[in-house]
């Protein structure tokens, strides 16, 4: 039936999926291609020399490029996003996908006509000047919750979150095959790399000729204006309103009977929880190969594949969390027990000395991946429908530039402690997660309060 075309037309998973799989590739091809070019710049060194210098160019690469792609999209992504909200929705999707076809052409040319590895500081500037990742996850954010009615919102972005997680998972296990496959009959990397192109350029024909805005953000001019006016007083309201000037029969069970009044503290608070949560994650995450590889478990490959795989389990288990919690719980407490899982299982990898502590360690971090969406969901509901995209992309700034920064200060607090505490960074990420419970608590009695005041 043509209603059951247009709500799948509606749906953003392809797009998060094929780009997922493709920066999986890409990824992989990447860290081989840059291995290899600093293997061959150094072949005269002896044996042992020659793999330090090669680590330390390879790692001084990875400082400049994601320095470069970290921080490039400030120039352009709330731009983009407000272009979205004002003009298309689609803008803060399709305009990075052009950018990421652009970089990634630029490595496959790099691999075919021996050009020297900086053109890949190049290549990250386009990625980022063009949004980047940033303004394409903000974006996706946006489309997902303008789809969705309030109450099944947090369920909605857990389910994106899910999709680009298993998609994550399925191209890193295929990567290395197929840049080990096909290495004999064409140059090295390239295969992959035009598997990569081929998944972008997919992700943008796909946004392009079938992806549609859904329905819920504007059914006609006359009516949105409306809407927005009965908005501007009661903004709680505009979900119900539109869904209901839409003439959808059900509008949004929780907005409808207690109008949340958006306050400003909430915004800012879910900000800076969600900043110290990420901050904590981002420094673990970054330290945890490292702390694989060397004393006391000293992995080989094959078991980071396993640990790696281990991580994605993550996505699944946090979807299912929000899944069965939903029906249940306020968001602010499935946020909380997010953060609470996180907390206790970074604590226990502080202390691994054993491979089997380690997966105990993954095993009590299976809701880690629950507050980052729902706190997105949360936002979502105290901005109206017109801001999502601006409000994600502030959100999604404020996170990549800590990551930035975050990922630099670990590895040099790892690097400082290595000999002393190996464990460290992961007690530092405890506590800094921990800190994210206070913020998270304010909102939860601001919430108690606001809801009280309205019964009354």
């Amino acid at each position: 039936s043509m209603v059951g075309v247009t709500a799948m037309r509606a749906w953003i998973e392809p797009v998060v999926a094929g780009s997922q799989v493709a920066s999986a590739f890409y990824d992989t091809a990447l860290l081989l291609v840059v291995k290899n070019y600093y293997n061959q710049t150094n072949a005269t060194a002896p044996s042992h020399a020659l793999e330090d210098a090669q680590q330390k160019a390879v790692s001084n690469f990875y400082i400049i490029y994601n320095l470069v792609l970290g921080l490039s999209p400030l120039v352009s992504a709330y731009g983009l996003s407000k272009l979205g909200d004002k003009m298309h929705q689609k803008i803060p999707i399709c305009f990075p996908l052009v950018g990421y076809l652009g970089s990634k052409t630029l490595l496959l040319l790099l691999i075919l006509l021996g050009w020297p590895i900086e053109v890949m500081y190049g290549a990250a500037a386009l990625n980022g000047l063009t949004g980047g990742f940033t303004t394409l996850w903000a974006g996706i954010m946006a489309l997902g919750s303008l789809g969705s009615s309030e109450s099944r919102r947090s369920l909605r972005l857990i389910v994106i979150e899910l999709v680009y997680g298993l998609a994550g998972f399925l191209g890193s296990m295929a990567s290395g095959y197929l840049f080990v496959g096909f290495s004999d009959r064409y140059q090295e990397g390239s295969v992959l790399v035009g598997c990569s192109i081929a998944c972008y350029a997919f992700c943008l024909l796909y946004s392009i000729f079938v992806l549609t805005v859904p329905k819920s953000a504007a059914s006609c001019p006359a009516k949105a204006n409306s809407v927005k006016e009965v908005g501007s007083q009661l903004p709680a309201h505009t979900e119900a309103a539109a869904a209901t000037a839409a003439g959808s029969s059900q509008p949004s069970e929780r907005s409808s009977s207690t109008p949340v009044s958006p306050s400003k503290l909430i915004i800012i608070t879910l900000f800076v929880a969600a900043i110290l949560y990420d901050l904590a994650v981002v420094g673990a995450m970054n330290v945890l190969p490292l702390f694989l590889l060397s004393e006391p478990l000293s992995w080989n490959a094959v078991e980071i594949g396993y640990g790696n795989a281990a991580g994605y389990v993550i996505f699944i288990t946090s979807f299912l969390g929000v899944f069965v919690f939903s029906k249940y719980l306020r968001d602010i407490t499935m946020i909380m027990i997010g953060v609470a899982s996180f907390s206790a299982g970074i604590l226990i990898m502080a202390f691994v000395q054993w491979t089997f502590l380690f997966y105990i360690a993954r095993a009590v971090m299976l809701f880690a991946l629950i507050p980052l969406p729902t706190i997105r969901s949360m936002l979502s509901k105290h901005v109206e429908g017109s801001s999502y995209g601006k409000v994600f992309v502030l959100l999604q700034l404020s996170l990549v530039t800590t990551g930035v920064v975050t990922s630099t200060i670990y590895n040099k607090i790892y690097q400082n402690t290595l000999n002393w505490y190996s464990g460290f960074c992961f007690i530092l990420s405890f506590l800094v997660s921990c800190l994210s419970l206070l913020p998270l608590s304010i909102v939860a009695i601001k919430q108690r309060s606001t809801t009280g005041s309205v019964q009354i």
